[in-house]
């Protein structure tokens, strides 16, 4: 899964079913579509922050079961597919693991100030020239 964090067989669930989209006899065929579910309490290893972001992550993804679904069907291939689908699965729970960094407040420089202000006068006053009928060319 990802360092540290491991998900035991009991709690993956993976199911393939047909297909939609071009394909040909393919798709009525084979069943090549992935579907992953990762129950969040199994997961182990990962810290609750974490966890939390990787709800938040994930959206609508996880199932009123508090499972993780992914589903995968780009590829013709089943094997394809269901890699495509737990590499999915893997990156969400890396993103899930990166703290985000807190904002520093910072103030605007004097000099930001002044050049901010400068370009407020600056704009003013070509406003007020028209205004004023201005100079015309």
């Amino acid at each position: 899964m990802a360092p540290g964090v491991r998900v035991p067989d009991s709690g993956v669930r993976i199911a393939f079913s047909r297909s939609g989209g071009p394909g040909g006899q393919n798709v009525n065929k084979v069943n090549s579509k992935a579907e992953v579910w990762v129950r969040l309490d199994a997961i182990a290893g990962l810290h609750p922050e974490a966890l939390e972001r990787l709800k938040a992550l994930a959206g609508r993804k996880i199932t009123d079961a508090g499972e993780l679904h992914i589903i995968a069907e780009t590829s013709r291939s089943q094997h394809q597919n269901r890699e495509d689908a737990l590499t999915r699965v893997r990156q969400l729970v890396l993103q899930a693991m990166v703290r985000p960094k807190k904002r520093r407040t910072t103030k605007p420089s004097k000099a930001a100030k002044r050049r901010r202000l400068e370009s407020k006068r600056k704009r003013s006053e070509v406003k007020s020239n028209r205004r004023a009928g201005g100079d015309r060319d």
